[in-house]
């Protein structure tokens, strides 16, 4: 089956690895094979990694468009995505496991999608802390769970 992408003016995707820009006017790409394709809108600049869910997002995204290292990344990508079924309960839970299972049969895209909302509700947990330390509340110690989460984030900057 096709996949049919409708370009906006200067969006960028990724093919195969592959960086296209598409020029100042509307297009329609047809890709008749299998390929990896991401949209640059759902790109992770490396920037952007400050937090457990988007550091996973970042690696799977690496493995996604990068297949030199895929063999290298689906490791660490398993074992912190089980450091974050651990962290986040309920339905989170469901969707970090979702996440798992699409990296290890190779879907990466479909991985990633997995973890859009997980990041959401790890945006909405930041922001109301930032709002609890704004309005003078002091932060609730940090429980294992978190504990846990933040030695994923120390343990992947290590070389």
């Amino acid at each position: 089956m096709a996949l049919k992408l409708t370009l906006k003016p200067d969006e960028r995707i990724i093919v195969n690895g592959c960086a296209i820009c598409n020029s100042g006017r509307r297009h329609v790409l047809t890709i008749e094979s299998q390929a990896d394709v991401i949209r640059g809108q759902d790109l992770l600049d490396p920037d952007g990694i400050a937090t457990p869910v988007r550091l996973v997002y970042f690696l799977i995204q690496t493995a996604l468009t990068r297949a030199d290292l895929r063999d290298d990344l689906v490791t660490p990508i398993q074992k912190q995505l089980a450091v974050l079924a651990t962290v986040f309960g309920g339905a989170n839970m469901g969707l970090i496991f979702e996440a798992a299972n699409f990296v290890s049969i190779g879907d990466y895209y479909k991985a990633l999608r997995a973890l859009r909302p997980v990041m959401r509700h790890e945006e909405d947990l930041f922001e109301r802390m930032r709002v609890k330390a704004a309005d003078g509340e002091s932060p609730p110690p940090m429980a294992p769970k978190l504990s846990a989460a933040t030695e994923l984030m120390s343990t992947a900057a290590r070389p």
